[in-house]
């Protein structure tokens, strides 16, 4: 067994430790909780931010949730992954973004410049929403370091419809990101979509019509020929689930991909060069079981698998 260093704050920050699921410090992943990132290759930040929800709120309560749930899979290797990436690369748990919600205008600035302090320090940032409005601060801060980037979205709507410069929603965010030049629309797609929007703003679209008449695969091998080899932010939100499987998220829409689907889409897409990430929409108090906490705890763990196999 590894050494209890990885989440007790000894010298050696790698490895995964068999911890009991009800018990101890709930850091995501029992990964030590560090606001200093000296040695680390990749950051889990909460972003506790739910003003620009067009239905239930409550997702500012996602981190807390996520971070919880994970103890139920932190004691071993992701299965059925070929590697743990805990063993590969240092991660921490670095709290949450600081932000004054009594000053809304603020949150943005506030978040960008949170993810700006983790990449200057050249180190990865996988983000616990919040509602999705986060991902455009999100991927001003990414963009400024990498430059337009392709983007991969789960979520059973576009977020692409028109809004006003500077207005803040979580259902306009993409429409945002576009006008800023922050993604590439031609090397973007969003996957799981089923509502309707007049204008889809260029990207590809693989909605869940036909992912649930396709294989995992096939998505995954589509998804790969649009993102090519350009740097590549990945956003998921919970919602891209069907409620059957995540009912606790603030805009659920029915028809929507498995647990197993997405996981089995994420796993395809081991190798493309992601550079950034983030995980949104889970609102806990509409859960039951911590069925949508577990799922997004999963989902975010396996994006932490696929960052280090861009890197191994």
């Amino acid at each position: 067994m590894p050494a209890r260093s990885a989440s007790c704050g000894g010298p050696d920050p790698r490895g995964t430790v068999a911890e009991p699921a009800y018990a101890g410090a709930l850091s995501f992943m029992r990964r030590r909780y560090t606001r200093d990132l000296t040695g680390a290759d990749l950051a889990v930040m909460g972003v506790p931010f739910d003003l620009a929800v067009s239905d239930r709120s409550g997702a500012r309560l996602g981190p807390r949730a996520v971070r919880a749930a994970s103890a139920h899979i932190a004691w071993q290797a992701p299965w059925p992954w070929p590697a743990d990436p805990f063993e590969t690369l240092s991660v921490v748990d670095c709290g949450d973004c600081f932000f004054d919600p009594g000053y809304p205008a603020e949150v943005p600035g506030a978040i960008a410049q949170a993810a700006r302090d983790v990449l200057a320090q050249d180190v990865g940032l996988l983000c616990l929403g919040g509602d999705h409005f986060i991902t455009l601060p999100l991927l001003r801060a990414h963009a400024e370091r990498h430059g337009p980037l392709a983007l991969v979205q789960f979520d059973a709507h576009s977020d692409t419809w028109k809004d006003a410069p500077g207005r803040i929603d979580h259902g306009t965010v993409i429409w945002h990101a576009v006008r800023e030049g922050l993604v590439i629309p031609a090397r973007s797609v969003q996957v799981g979509i089923r509502t309707h929007n007049p204008d889809p703003l260029g990207f590809h679209v693989i909605d869940a019509r036909e992912i649930h008449r396709s294989t995992p695969e096939a998505v995954a091998a589509q998804v790969r020929r649009i993102i090519g080899d350009n740097r590549t932010y990945l956003t998921f939100d919970i919602d891209a689930l069907d409620p059957s499987c995540a009912p606790g998220t603030g805009t659920p829409v029915i028809g929507g991909l498995s647990t197993w689907q997405a996981q089995e889409i994420l796993r395809g897409l081991a190798g493309i060069d992601l550079v950034g990430m983030d995980v949104v929409e889970v609102a806990p108090a509409y859960d039951m079981s911590e069925i949508t906490a577990l799922a997004a705890a999963t989902l975010a763990n396996d994006l932490i698998c696929l960052y280090a196999a861009t890197r191994g």
